[in-house]
């Protein structure tokens, strides 16, 4: 039994900055430099991403450009959900941020409870994988709301919330090697967190230079990171998870 989502491997992670970042400048041109507003950019990554977790949960087996263009929707949807939640809503980044972890906190429970585990390598039926992708989509947009909150609101701009997050991270990935921690939350932790890494970093690459950022053109940087994607999934083996009651090769 292969699991429908990729081995979690360094080529993963990396393939997963890459795509939150891209998550950040799409959003972005869709949201701003095409002024189509965060309600109308919302609608369309949403119905982008549905569209690709239907087709992600028909296919048989794990297509690594399937799978990494419905993470890239998901990332993009994430950005302008929480945008309009916070802008336009006026919720704030700090209740965006308290609002957002209570649904991933709550998906992943409701997870738990009807498999008995959380753990990625069992993603391989339709119920587990709509379990995934809600919890997904949820971490994306959360972590959209806290790379917001930590580069505006505690003034440490866009570089200095890069370097929050990638401390986290270094910290999650310790307590990988150096612990018996649970694997499943050490995951879902490094997951969120990379996403407001991305943010930070794609805000700090197209953001006005008065606001903090390189003032890149959005759909120059995205088409840019989408490319580099796109190069990392060829260079890096992508191949499924083993779902954990597949029998062991001798």
């Amino acid at each position: 039994m292969l699991s429908k989502v990729p081995a979690v491997t360094l080529g993963f992670w990396l393939i997963k900055i890459f795509a939150t970042t891209l998550g950040e400048t799409g959003g972005d041109t869709v949201s701003m430099t095409m002024n189509l507003g965060y309600l109308v950019g919302t609608a369309i990554f949403l119905a982008a991403l549905g569209a690709l977790v239907v087709w992600q949960i028909l296919a048989k087996s794990f297509h690594p450009f399937l799978y990494w263009a419905t993470i890239v929707a998901s990332t993009t949807a994430g950005t302008t959900m929480a945008d309009f939640a916070d802008r336009s809503l006026g919720i704030g980044y700090s209740g965006g941020s308290a609002l957002l972890l209570f649904c991933v906190l709550a998906t992943l429970a409701a997870w738990y409870r009807s498999e008995g585990t959380v753990q990625v390598e069992t993603v391989s039926t339709p119920r587990v994988e709509l379990f995934y992708w809600t919890t997904i989509t949820f971490s994306q947009t959360l972590g959209t709301a806290l790379g917001d909150w930590i580069a505006d609101d505690t003034g440490l701009g866009y570089l200095g919330g890069a370097s929050v997050f990638a401390a986290a991270l270094a910290a999650v990935a310790g307590l990988y090697f150096f612990t018996t921690a649970s694997r499943a939350l050490l995951f879902w932790a490094a997951f969120i967190l990379t996403r407001p890494l991305g943010a930070t970093v794609g805000d700090f690459l197209d953001k006005p230079l008065d606001h903090g950022g390189l003032a890149l053109s959005r759909p120059l940087a995205s088409a840019v990171l989408a490319v580099v994607m796109v190069a990392c999934i060829l260079v890096f083996p992508q191949r499924a998870g083993v779902h954990p009651g597949a029998p062991q090769k001798p």
